[in-house]
């Protein structure tokens, strides 16, 4: 269905003048960042430069460092930091999520091993009926 795009936080809607007036950038930063690679919005049929919400954060991101003083350059490289270690810590907590079900199971199997055994020497101790 159409409207999920809507959703779609990589669905290239916003027009570069629309871009601009949200970020409040002027339109021609947003071409520098197409041309130096470091945005590569889609293109209508008409050949117009179209922005996803992703990209947006992502311009919005690379201003605010420029804006530090950082050059572009810099600023996509801690952006690129940034996702390296985001990405790293989910693989963690991934990780570790991993690690405390396989001993959630693990103590599970110790206590039902446990149980039976002392079923069976309850069953021992009772003898033969």
């Amino acid at each position: 269905m159409a409207l999920d795009r809507l959703d779609d936080p990589d669905h290239p809607t916003f027009g570069m003048g629309q871009a601009a007036d949200l970020l409040g950038v002027p339109a021609a930063f947003l071409r520098s960042l197409d041309a130096s690679g470091l945005i590569s919005p889609a293109r209508s049929e008409g050949g117009h430069r179209r922005y996803s919400r992703n990209q947006l954060d992502r311009v919005a991101a690379l201003r605010a460092l420029a804006d530090d003083g950082h050059t572009l350059a810099s600023a996509a490289e801690i952006l690129a930091l940034r996702a390296s270690l985001d990405a790293a810590r989910d693989e963690r907590d991934e990780a570790r999520d991993e690690r405390d079900e396989a001993r959630r199971e693990r103590d599970d199997a110790v206590r039902q091993r446990d149980s039976a055994r002392e079923e069976r020497d309850e069953a021992r101790r009772a003898g033969p009926e």
